[in-house]
C-alpha cells in the first residue's frame, strides 16, 4: 500500500498543482504595491497568517515592503507590534512613511522569549500587525506563529536572513528581498505556484 500524505504536504512539496483563483478573496490585504500584489494569488498578503520576508541584508527594502500595510492599518486605529527589531526603531522614518507613532507598540525580548511575546500578540485577536525578527526559529516555531494568526485573525511577518530560504516554513507566503540583483522573488504563495519572474526592487517605489 501507498504512504498517505496530506494534500497540504503535496501542495507544499508541489507535487500537485493547484491553480490560481479566479478573484482575489475578498478580505484580501493588499500590499500598497500595485505590481506584487499583481503577482500574489490573494491579491495582497494572505489574511489572517504568517508572512515570511527573508533579506540578503538588514536595511535592503525589506521594512519598506510593508510602509503602506503599516501606515493604512495604523490610521483605521489598528495597533502594530514590533517584537525584537534588531535595532531600535527610528520614529521620523515611521512617521515619513504615514504611521500613527499612537499605534506602534515595541517589545523587548530574546530568543525564546521573543517568540513567545510574537505568539501571544498574534493570537491576542487586539493587532492588525505584529512584526516579529526571530532568531533561529525552526520549523516548530514558526508552525506556532502561523496558527497564532490564523486564531488571532492578524496579519504576521517574520523578517529572517535569506540563506534560510533553503529550509521548509509553514508561513503562508515567502518573499526574498535580493541585492544582485536588486529584485523581490516570491518563494512561496499560498493558493497557487510562485511566480517565476522576479520583480526588480526600483519598480515597488
Amino acid at each position: 500500500m501507498g504512504v498517505a500524505l496530506a494534500l497540504g504536504e503535496l501542495l507544499d512539496q508541489r507535487r500537485v498543482w493547484k491553480g490560481p483563483s479566479l478573484a482575489a478573496p475578498a478580505g484580501a490585504q493588499p500590499t500598497g504595491h500595485a505590481r506584487l500584489d499583481a503577482l500574489l494569488p490573494s491579491g495582497g498578503w494572505p489574511e489572517a497568517a504568517l508572512s515570511e520576508i527573508l533579506h540578503a541584508a538588514e536595511g535592503i527594502g525589506e521594512l519598506q515592503l510593508l510602509w503602506p500595510t503599516l501606515a493604512r492599518l495604523s490610521a483605521a486605529g489598528e495597533r502594530l507590534v514590533l517584537v525584537a527589531p534588531p535595532h531600535v526603531p527610528y520614529p521620523r522614518a515611521w512617521l515619513d512613511a504615514g504611521v500613527d507613532l499612537r499605534q506602534l507598540i515595541w517589545v523587548e525580548a530574546d530568543g525564546r522569549d521573543a517568540l513567545w511575546a510574537a505568539e501571544q500578540a498574534l493570537r491576542s485577536g487586539c493587532c492588525g500587525a505584529v512584526l516579529c525578527w526571530p532568531q533561529q526559529a525552526d520549523d516548530r516555531a514558526l508552525r506556532r506563529l502561523q496558527v497564532a494568526a490564523e486564531s488571532g485573525q492578524t496579519l504576521g511577518f517574520a523578517f529572517r536572513p535569506l540563506r534560510e530560504a533553503v529550509n521548509p516554513s509553514p508561513a503562508a507566503l515567502r518573499l526574498a528581498v535580493e541585492t544582485r540583483p536588486a529584485q523581490l522573488r516570491v518563494l512561496k504563495c499560498r493558493g497557487g505556484l510562485a511566480p517565476a519572474k522576479p520583480l526588480p526592487l526600483a519598480a515597488l517605489h
